[in-house]
């Protein structure tokens, strides 16, 4: 990536004003002269593939001759056998549903940004349809999302009349404006709303009955009520409540992304895009109330918010962010292609292109399973006049089937840690030629574990520094690198088993990320980190694979501070769904690997070199970073007792809790702990808990020069319910604790 040279300003602007925050690195005069061996390559990897069972079905391309531009939506024409899909920038098209068609007709462009279109059910007779667009995307207007209806020419019923528009209804735009529409069998139109934010709810509209943000809407567009175009039907859940839209059916959402109606039953689903940990699937119900932004599905988000007036409703299914991280409703599959599945409602997911069933009886979900593993960005479902579900991919604008998937031989994903590709000698921990071992500034606490780590980059790829910037803005979020397809970052941990004797460790599991390149920008997520963990056998000679699912285990130490010299340690094995709670998208994925942690010196077998300066010698970086190490900001060791205590506290903060408690990276608390902030603008001090107290009376998240009033500080002595962090970790850090203690008091108050 060739990196202008105004592009280097912001850069370096960055890198100035952190060093007054962050520690820079003394200049070493010798290390520009030191050449390390030259960069071997890494062609060993058999990390491909996945160790899961092979998906029972496969996608192929269901109209081979159509192509379309960033399409949206997609829908049936009622009683013409034709289809209709929806493109992003506002042309809509319409095709015969023939595998062999290879024309699709303009029928309509509205230079806006579309998202919902729906023909009425008797469309094949008065040519009426809706469609709904954004007037502006790039503004948040009180009537920017827009609900109109069309009619098409009287001499071509495969043409819109688009002078014949009437606005029907308009609600705020902003980060989500919803958008789906679609009839029910009761003939009444259900709209999506969408919250209208881009970030937790920012207006509070998800509780609000007042306004028709984070809801699903139902009018009568057949009637129309004295001064609008259509009629709120009497028996809506709200009518003639004070206070509340009476269009309103359902609330509590954040981003209904495609509900569609049961053909056989009526019952209304819905998939929720959720935004920090989960997506969830949902059955729509009259009055119902979803929860969002007290709940994120049925996880606590800000629960002292206040809440609507009916009773929050749990999610049929949830997913967390390991699996899907943009949900696409879609259909209850009635079909004959497909006979296994009749019954089923099927979805998916944008980011990862997953596609999952479930059928649901009597108030119980009775089957639940993945379908696909698919390289599409799956932004709609289509259900076509016969019940056949189609598949919408909006990078490569091509429609696509479900079919069963071909048998295939056993998954070859290595099952051994021996037979990654990643080690030399499993045994004697020596890594494999090409595989780069590399240290952190500030660890994070794991236990009292050891750690080692190696970066694999396949071949002699190379990283682009400090590429990756969504999402912004993110106050004093850093830029994270772009690794290359195929790379796998390697953590081993060891734990002794007599405390203080390095000679007793054990290894317990090596833990490792492999990077899969996805379609598109960053914007919309174009890279996956799979996350895996080989635990150690007893002879410490090889590690075997986890499966899915997480695993405790208990160890006898050796301790003489514990009561009878011994204690009972629990260690947790993460799930492969547990990796990415920490490896966010808004924390750049992999956390040790950047500027703010690699930025100091490593042993490379006898030459001592900045890590940073190494990997520009070794041709690691597409373009070399922007200054010389030494101009670069970092992280320190809070270890080390010579370093200021308020950066040795920050740094242990920014390595431990940042990647959560930054803008969108899952820590549902509206503050930060990144380094990279000064303390006036992480939103802690004096903020009130919105969590509880803890008993502690008058406590807030930190109150300058009182450690005892300060939850930041408390929650870090908890273990169990309330500890932070909560996860990857069952033991106290005793030296942790003193160390923001020791900060906190030292902090003068700024309200004194």
């Amino acid at each position: 990536m060739r990196v202008p040279h105004c592009a280097l300003l912001p850069l370096i602007g960055f890198a100035l004003w952190v060093s007054a925050t962050l520690l820079v690195a003394e200049p070493p005069p010798d290390q520009k002269a030191q050449k390390l061996p030259p960069r071997r390559p890494w062609t060993t990897s058999n990390v491909k593939g996945s160790p899961e069972p092979p998906a029972p079905y496969r996608t192929e391309v269901a109209f081979p001759k159509l192509k379309f531009y960033e399409p949206l939506e997609m829908v049936a024409a009622p009683g013409m056998g034709r289809l209709f899909v929806v493109e992003r920038r506002g042309k809509i098209f319409s095709f015969a549903n023939d595998p062999e068609t290879d024309k699709a007709e303009l029928f309509l462009d509205l230079g806006k940004t579309t998202y919902g279109f729906v023909c009425h059910p008797r469309f094949a007779e008065n040519g009426v349809f809706y469609v709904v667009y954004i007037l502006d995307p790039s503004k948040s207007e009180p009537k920017g999302t827009r609900l109109s209806r069309f009619r098409v020419r009287r001499d071509d019923p495969l043409r819109a009349d688009k002078d014949s528009e009437e606005v029907i209804f308009e609600w705020p735009s902003g980060g989500h404006n919803g958008g789906c529409i679609r009839f029910g069998p009761d003939g009444m139109l259900y709209i999506a709303t969408g919250d209208g934010s881009g970030i937790a709810d920012e207006f509070l509209t998800g509780q609000d009955l007042s306004d028709h943000l984070g809801c699903i809407l139902r009018i009568d567009v057949d009637r129309a009520d004295p001064g609008k175009k259509y009629a709120v039907p009497p028996d809506n859940p709200f009518v003639g409540v004070p206070g509340v839209q009476p269009e309103i059916w359902a609330y509590g959402l954040r981003q209904p992304w495609k509900f569609s109606f049961d053909r056989a039953t009526g019952a209304l689903w819905a998939g929720e895009v959720g935004q920090d940990l989960w997506e969830m699937v949902y059955r729509i119900e009259k009055g119902g109330n979803y929860g969002w932004s007290v709940q994120e599905g049925s996880h606590p988000f800000r629960p002292e918010r206040p809440r609507g007036p009916t009773p929050i409703l749990p999610p049929v299914v949830e997913h967390p962010h390991s699996d899907f991280r943009s949900i696409t409703g879609g259909y209850v599959y009635h079909g004959r292609r497909l006979p296994d599945l009749h019954g089923a409602y099927i979805y998916g997911d944008y980011d990862t292109g997953r596609v999952w069933a479930l059928r649901y009886d009597n108030g119980k979900v009775v089957f639940h399973q993945e379908l696909a593993d698919t390289p599409l960005r799956l932004v709609a479902f289509g259900e076509d006049h016969h019940g056949e579900l189609l598949l919408v991919d909006f990078m490569t604008g091509l429609i696509h089937r479900l079919v069963p998937a071909p048998a295939v031989p056993p998954s070859k994903f290595p099952r051994k840690l021996s037979e990654t590709g990643l080690f030399a000698s499993t045994k004697d921990h020596i890594p494999a030629e090409g595989v780069i071992p590399y240290s952190v500034n500030a660890q994070l606490w794991s236990d009292h574990a050891h750690k080692e780590r190696f970066l694999a980059i396949p071949g002699l790829g190379r990283i682009q520094y400090d590429a990756i910037e969504y999402p912004q803005p993110s106050p004093g979020a850093p830029r994270g690198w772009k690794f290359p397809d195929g790379t796998v970052v390697v953590k081993t941990f060891s734990l002794e088993m007599e405390r203080g004797n390095p000679a007793s460790r054990r290894r317990l599991e090596t833990r490792i990320l492999h990077f899969e390149q996805l379609e598109g920008t960053e914007e919309v997520g174009d890279q996956y980190w799979h996350g895996y963990t080989y635990i150690w056998n007893d002879d410490q000679t090889d590690a075997v694979l986890l499966e899915s699912q997480g695993l405790d285990r208990t160890y006898t130490i050796k301790d003489p501070t514990a009561p009878g010299g011994v204690r009972e340690q629990i260690w947790h094995f993460p799930s492969r769904a547990e990796c990415t709670l920490c490896h966010t998208m808004a924390a750049k994925y992999v956390l040790g690997l950047n500027t703010l942690q690699l930025n100091r010196d490593h042993d490379y077998g006898g030459i001592r070199m900045n890590q940073l300066r190494a990997f520009e010698q070794w041709g690691l970086f597409e373009q070399p970073p922007p200054m010389p190490p030494e101009q670069l900001p970092r992280l320190v060791d809070y270890s080390d007792p010579s370093q200021p205590l308020d950066l040795r506290a920050r740094s242990y903060l920014h390595a431990n809790c940042a990647h959560c408690h930054m803008k969108w990276g899952g820590g549902n608390a509206d503050f930060y702990l990144l380094a990279t902030l000064p303390l006036e603008q992480m939103g802690i001090v004096h903020t009130r808990p919105g969590h509880g107290s803890f008993d502690i009376p008058d406590a807030r998240i930190l109150v300058p020069g009182r450690p005892e009033r300060s939850l930041l500080l408390h929650r870090m002595t908890r273990v169990g319910l309330g500890r932070m962090p909560h996860v990857a970790s069952n033991v106290v850090d005793e030296e942790g604790v003193q160390l923001i203690s020791a900060w906190i008091k030292s902090l003068k108050d700024p309200a004194k």
